[in-house]
């Protein structure tokens, strides 16, 4: 339909622990993090705990997918 937009793939991992596969050259990289938002040509990642954010273009996430290794204290 005109003038629907189409959800963004990033937008269910927001605030959930990841592992973002990063190409960069001919390296793939994972980073472990929390995506916690974007905007049209990137993701702002934060990795692990840290305090600041990096931005990341989208084009170079060749893969996302959930991190196990990270346990979720619920309250």
């Amino acid at each position: 339909m005109r003038g629907d937009s189409m959800r963004s793939v990033f937008a269910p991992w927001i605030g959930q622990p990841v592992i973002l596969q990063i190409a960069a050259g001919s390296l793939c990289v994972p980073l472990r993090g929390m995506i916690v938002g974007e905007s049209d040509a990137s993701v702002a990642f934060r990795i692990h705990d840290g305090p600041e954010e990096i931005d990341i273009h989208k084009v170079m996430v060749m893969a996302i997918e959930e991190d196990h290794s990270v346990s979720v204290l619920v309250n």
